[in-house]
């Protein structure tokens, strides 16, 4: 394995190696070391990334790799890092924020030939930790560890998670900030990633008028990752914009295909690439509602609801934008850039919710508007009615069919309003033809039989913390092939039970780790 430093390299940095707390400036990153731990064990890794990633047979019996991946040791050519960023938390300017408690090994490539970056989070200090220590707990790490790989394999552009090692430490939290902290078991996750830019890189430097580091910055990104586009242009940074904004609103319109919601939408927690990044308080909709959050941080002012992510997203990409305009001249292009992202995002969505109908194209929006109206007063499952729909036969299309998505059994007037959205949506499909077996490849691919939901993960977590890891086993190999059905795992496709509806850790979760 051989790292390179292609960011280290190519920008201004923090050499000091001194992982004492500080504001960083003139520098994109700083030198960093990982912090030991006392006990650590390779709890599960992701089979596929390994092999992408060209690791050797038997690696993960490794006490060599076991040190690397726990920040015991650092591997031979690694030279860790914390990259120094911004960003807007909750919508206020939050100024310094950076790798708390990530630290990036370097890069080194994949079977394809790109470049990945390998990132331990949970290994301790950088200079961006503020008043925290660096560390992750368990609980955080194994949601990050199964739904960033469940993402990836559900088709969702998103960074990865090589490994997941139990520390063997304590880690003290205070779970919901209510003053009862408490220890937990501690975790590292081995993240992967192309990069792991977000905007708040970009918008640390354009707020501390370091125009020159931002220009490098931008000109980095450009030749790394959109070379179709000419970084020399006077343009240019208004077709990084583009580039960002198209990849931002098609990864969004995924999120709410397979009822995703995020939980912390800041600034500093997106990607310039376009992938989902920083799985915190995020959660799944289980019953179909816009307003649902699973972050309790956010809910007063729920912000970062279901439902909203659209619109937060379009808002992180204007501040994105902003931060470009100290390179650029033409103000109002960059305005008339941000001001298509509603547009762009439509287009994705209607694409993605017509082929979890099974249509070739949405014709009437209302069709979905109509669902999600009935879907919303009649508390259905958005993962089990999309799935059940795969099974209606268009020329005879009962509403009973979907009784095992709801979670009341609908009124008699209820009832009437499905059968009639039901007898619309087959009207629509004949309509196309209804050539069958592609209307059921759409779906299929479309809308997966497993999603990590929020319960599912709370049980497993609760297991491995008492020593149980098979609960994650089973978790971990439904969420490897999301799209078929897992016959002996029947219950991970079942309605949410009534006692997770409130129960804290399976329905909400807070922003600790």
């Amino acid at each position: 394995m051989e790292f390179a430093h292609r960011y280290v390299n190519a920008l201004p940095g923090d050499t000091s190696k001194d992982n004492r707390r500080r504001e960083i400036t003139g520098a994109a990153w700083s030198l960093v070391h990982p912090e030991t731990v006392r006990d650590p064990k390779l709890l599960s890794w992701s089979p596929e990334l390994a092999a992408d990633l060209g690791l050797p047979d038997g690696w993960e019996q490794s006490t060599d790799w076991l040190a690397w991946l726990s920040g015991n040791a650092v591997p031979p050519g690694a030279m860790p890092y914390a990259m120094n960023y911004g960003g807007h938390q909750f919508g206020n300017w939050a100024g310094q924020l950076g790798d708390g408690r990530a630290i990036n090994l370097g890069e080194i490539q994949d079977s394809s030939g790109v470049w990945q970056t390998l990132q331990l989070k949970g290994a301790g200090p950088t200079p961006y930790s503020r008043t925290a220590d660096g560390r992750a707990v368990l609980r955080s790490s194994i949601r990050e560890f199964l739904c960033s790989e469940a993402m990836h394999h559900l088709g969702i552009p998103t960074t990865r998670a090589l490994s997941l090692v139990d520390t063997g430490d304590q880690v003290v939290r205070d779970m919901f900030y209510d003053g009862r902290a408490a220890p937990e078991p501690g975790a590292i996750v081995c993240r992967v990633a192309p990069s792991f830019l977000r905007f708040g890189n970009f918008q640390i430097h354009a707020a501390r008028k370091e125009k020159d580091l931002l220009a490098q910055l931008v000109r980095w990104t450009i030749e790394e990752y959109y070379p179709d586009i000419d970084a020399d242009a006077p343009d240019a940074p208004l077709h990084l914009v583009q580039s960002v904004l198209e990849r931002t609103a098609a990864l969004v319109a995924d999120w709410m295909r397979v009822g995703f919601v995020h939980g912390v939408l800041n600034t500093d927690n997106m990607s310039v690439l376009g992938l989902t990044i920083d799985y915190g308080p995020y959660g799944w909709v289980d019953h179909f509602d816009p307003d649902f959050t699973p972050n309790t941080t956010d809910a007063h002012s729920r912000r970062y609801v279901f439902g909203n992510q659209p619109r937060v997203a379009h808002w992180n990409v204007a501040q994105f934008a902003q931060a470009l305009l100290p390179l650029t001249d033409d103000v109002e292009g960059l305005q008339a850039l941000v001001d298509t992202f509603p547009r762009v995002f439509s287009s994705a969505y209607e694409s993605r919710m017509a082929a979890k109908l099974g249509l070739e194209t949405l014709e009437d929006a209302s069709l979905i508007k109509d669902l999600f109206d009935w879907m919303q007063d009649i508390e259905t499952d958005w993962t089990l009615f999309f799935r059940g729909l795969m099974e209606i036969d268009p020329d005879d299309p009962r509403a009973t069919l979907l009784d095992h998505a709801f979670y009341s059994p609908p009124r008699l007037d209820q009832l009437e309003t499905i059968q009639a959205w039901l007898t619309r949506w087959a009207e629509a499909t004949l309509e196309e033809g209804d050539f069958h077996d592609a209307r059921m490849e759409r779906m299929a691919a479309a809308n997966p039989w497993f999603i990590p939901r929020n319960y599912l993960v709370f049980e497993a977590i609760e297991a491995a913390e008492k020593g149980t890891i098979e609960p994650l086993d089973a978790l971990f190999e439904a969420a490897r092939r999301p799209y078929e059905v897992h016959e002996d795992l029947e219950h991970f496709a079942a309605r949410r039970p009534d006692w997770a509806r409130v129960q804290p850790g399976a329905s909400m979760l807070s922003c600790s780790s």
